[in-house]
């Protein structure tokens, strides 16, 4: 299908204005980043160019999240830009009518969507994971290590004198089910094994029933209170992967299918993976409902205006998904809702405005 000239005329000035606005917020981040960067490192020796790259790795992860509100500071400007060289004017005497402008900028943002979460995000994912595997060489939890894979909960716990590897067949509420642990002194020499049923692991002193202790000289007994401190608790281990935008698509499935094997809550990814599919959706209505406001209001007003109203709409509207993202993560409202309800008010309110739109 051939795109005619005033469909490419639009696109291509729609898509240089979301390049440019782009490019400011993502210099922002950058600056921002880089602030932060050398006050994490301004204790240790490190080379000038490490605080810049992990700033960089970082840095389209959070470009990722902030594309809704570009999109929205974009619409405005196409609209400043073309009102402002009588261009809607132009359009108007062509034969386009408001609708068929914004359709056209509508689908542009819808395409562009589906190309920022099948490309852009799983970059930013790769380079998120990068980020956090790099900085954590110049951290003290480097020694303290935590996974699940489809074999259960695994853990590399140091407390100094011991090193723990610990494996768990299934987690539930401060509790781990079928619990092995290999206790190593720091020679990396087994010192004994553990085997319960249960482990309450509500706090750093792990309790545990009818625990099993082995020697490596065969020596075996069974205990029945057995304690064990520990590094991490129910709180630390729910908190594994609490930033999902490190993991890409085909990891989050992954994920998703590792906490199911142990019985463990798959809320917080279903929510992350649905945010994601519903992406595109999201920036096509945010678009619209900026399009409309600056069809439905005065154009007299300074610049400066429109760029205040755009950083307040983009706050309301980040905070009223913010909440419905928690209500989700609660399970006070179902999963569907948390993320297409949003959705829906704002189109709601587009479709209000969207009334006699031609006649403005």
């Amino acid at each position: 299908m051939f795109l005619k000239i005033y469909q490419k005329y639009i696109i291509k000035n729609f898509l240089s204005i979301m390049l440019k606005t782009s490019f400011v917020f993502f210099s922002l981040i950058i600056i921002i980043g880089i602030f932060e960067e050398l006050s994490f490192f301004s204790q240790m020796d490190v080379n000038f160019y490490l605080p810049i790259m992990l700033v960089i790795m970082n840095s389209l992860s959070f470009l990722y999240v902030t594309f809704p509100f570009i999109f929205l500071v974009t619409a405005q400007f196409f609209f400043i830009t073309i009102l402002d060289s009588n261009e809607l004017i132009a359009f108007k005497n062509y034969g386009l009518s408001n609708n068929k402008i914004l359709s056209i900028i509508a689908l542009t943002s819808f395409f562009a969507g589906i190309l920022i979460i099948s490309v852009f995000y799983n970059v930013s994912a790769i380079l998120k994971f990068k980020y956090f595997d790099l900085k954590n060489e110049y951290t003290n939890d480097n020694k303290y290590l935590a996974s699940i894979t489809e074999n259960g909960l695994w853990i590399k716990d140091d407390n100094g004198s011991e090193v723990y590897f610990v494996n768990a067949e299934r987690v539930s509420t401060n509790k781990l089910h079928n619990v092995e642990i290999l206790v190593f002194n720091k020679n990396f020499q087994l010192n004994r094994s553990i085997f319960t049923k249960e482990a309450d692991i509500s706090n750093n002193k792990w309790l545990m029933n009818e625990a099993i202790v082995t020697k490596p000289n065969g020596n075996r007994k069974i205990l029945s209170d057995y304690s064990l401190i520990s590094n991490f608790n129910y709180i630390k281990i729910t908190n594994l992967y609490s930033d999902l935008s490190a993991l890409n698509i085909y990891e989050l499935i992954k994920l998703r299918n590792d906490y199911k094997n142990i019985n463990y809550s798959i809320t917080e990814i279903d929510i992350h993976i649905k945010r994601i599919f519903s992406y595109p959706f999201f920036l096509t209505i945010m678009t619209i409902f900026s399009s409309i406001i600056m069809l439905n209001i005065k154009h007299q007003k300074p610049k400066i205006f429109y760029a205040v109203g755009g950083v307040l709409m983009s706050v309301l509207i980040y905070y009223m998904n913010f909440f419905f993202g928690a209500l989700g993560k609660n399970e006070q409202i179902p999963i569907f809702l948390a993320i297409w309800l949003p959705i829906f008010l704002l189109s709601i309110i587009s479709l209000i405005g969207m009334v006699r739109l031609n006649e403005k």
